[in-house]
């Protein structure tokens, strides 16, 4: 892990960009971190970091205001990263299907997110192993937001993840179900009710396929930018009851 930039934010929080290999990222760590902290990962959309920072910033500080580090990197595909074809022809036919009030299929929705969890996932564990190998940072850690199959996958694969919040605002492939249902930490699911781009059944059917035993849902009225103040605050609390 290779430090590139470092700037000190007006709270105190401490936040630090870096590339791993070919993966830019950013680490945010409390001001008043005086002992190794738990980490969050902080998931996003394939917008690119520079699109994503406003929001990412303000849930970083969030966390840091309870004493977490969070953690972000640059999906494959994004940003300032190396277009695929397949991603991109994929984004094209889903617009096109959008656009024209037409049903996302399932071969556009395999297509868009299924190679996304495979390059992702990995690269969120070697990142993991960085960060974990900080001495200000020592876990336990847990998932939040982002595209949610890459969360599941997560969740599945990496027995470092004791919790997990997903957003349930993303095409989810029919697959991902099958895996949803091996998933076993901690939940903390946000729905966004008037969601204008989220299948709400297919929301409900994904999580009650998992497999976790404790598992919540916490839908609120709105689209998919309206989520209020108080569901994040209530997300933090679900990781200050996990990971301290």
């Amino acid at each position: 892990m290779h430090f590139t930039a470092e700037q000190r934010l007006d709270d105190g929080v401490l936040e630090r960009a870096f590339t791993l290999g070919e993966i830019p990222g950013i680490v945010w760590t409390p001001a008043s971190a005086c002992a190794p902290v738990p980490l969050i990962l902080l998931g996003h959309p394939p917008l690119g970091l520079r699109k994503m920072y406003p929001r990412l910033v303000a849930r970083a500080r969030h966390s840091a205001a309870e004493g977490f580090a969070t953690a972000t990197i640059e999906l494959p595909g994004s940003g300032d990263r190396p277009r695929w074809p397949a991603a991109e022809q994929a984004r094209a036919d889903l617009r096109r299907a959008m656009q024209a009030g037409e049903p996302v299929s399932d071969e556009i929705v395999d297509a868009l997110i299924l190679p996304l969890v495979e390059k992702a996932v990995p690269e969120w564990q070697a990142t993991l192993d960085a960060l974990l190998s900080l001495p200000e940072i020592g876990g336990p850690v847990g998932y939040s937001g982002g595209v949610i199959s890459i969360g599941i996958r997560l969740a599945v694969v990496e027995p470092r993840i004791v919790a997990a919040g997903f957003f349930a605002g993303s095409f989810v492939p029919r697959a991902m179900f099958e895996e949803a249902r091996q998933v076993t930490v901690p939940l903390h699911v946000l729905l966004q009710w008037d969601d204008e781009g989220n299948d709400r059944q297919a929301a409900l059917e994904l999580f009650d396929a998992f497999g976790s035993q404790e598992k919540t849902l916490h839908a609120n009225m709105g689209g998919h930018t309206g989520v209020p103040q108080f569901a994040g605050d209530a997300a933090v609390q679900f990781f200050t009851r996990h990971l301290k």
